[in-house]
């Protein structure tokens, strides 16, 4: 389970990359996804972002910036274009790497101070990890439960951030794994549960 949750931490890590490249001029790949010169990217992506969930009740407001693999995890990350505000939604398949009853135990704030201990991905690190709060939302047509964090990074241009991890499992058996990332000033739980209750079963998940 330890080795598990520090995969989970890794590809927050990998979320903040994102969010320094969008703070230091990645604004201008998103406007040329606009502008059509990322259609073959979008094309690309599509099959893969349909095996994540459905995205087309997705409030315009936002745009999937990306499909990756994390840790050998697939992924979707996508954007507030107003906020820059990141979410993540990670298929760790039949073997979770979070579950709703680890996200709503009393553990969870102790195991994640201690992970962030041992992560450094490519000189960044996060430190001081705190659960502020709990809470739920709705994703895949489920009211699931999140837990809110508060933590200090190091080399990217803004120093705190704010985000919520969630966890919750579809019809197909599969679990996915759900972040919402921001500077901390910038992050707001509205645009969270905005972009979620958005995100639907496509019946196509990944196996």
């Amino acid at each position: 389970m330890f080795r598990m949750i520090k995969i989970v931490f890794n590809a927050t890590i990998i979320v903040l990359a994102f969010i320094g490249f969008n703070a230091i001029g990645g604004q201008k790949y998103v406007e040329a996804l606009k502008d059509g010169i990322g259609t073959f990217i979008a094309q690309h992506n599509a099959e893969s972002i349909k095996k994540i969930g459905d995205f087309s009740k997705m409030n315009e407001e936002f745009i999937i910036d990306n499909t990756m693999s994390i840790a050998g995890y697939k992924a979707v990350i996508a954007e507030h274009k107003a906020s820059g505000q990141k979410m993540v939604i990670l298929d760790s398949g039949k073997k979770p790497i979070l579950t709703k009853e680890d996200i709503r135990g009393q553990n969870l704030d102790t195991t994640l101070k201690d992970i962030s201990k041992k992560i450094n991905y490519k000189g960044v690190k996060v430190q001081d990890i705190t659960i502020t709060s709990k809470g739920t939302m709705e994703m895949y047509g489920q009211n699931v439960p999140y837990a809110k964090f508060d933590a200090h990074v190091t080399r990217l241009p803004f120093s705190d951030l704010s985000g919520v991890v969630a966890s919750v499992k579809t019809s197909d058996g599969n679990e996915k794994l759900a972040l919402s990332l921001s500077e901390k000033k910038k992050y707001s739980q509205l645009i969270t549960n905005e972009f979620y209750k958005g995100v639907g079963e496509s019946g196509t998940s990944a196996k």
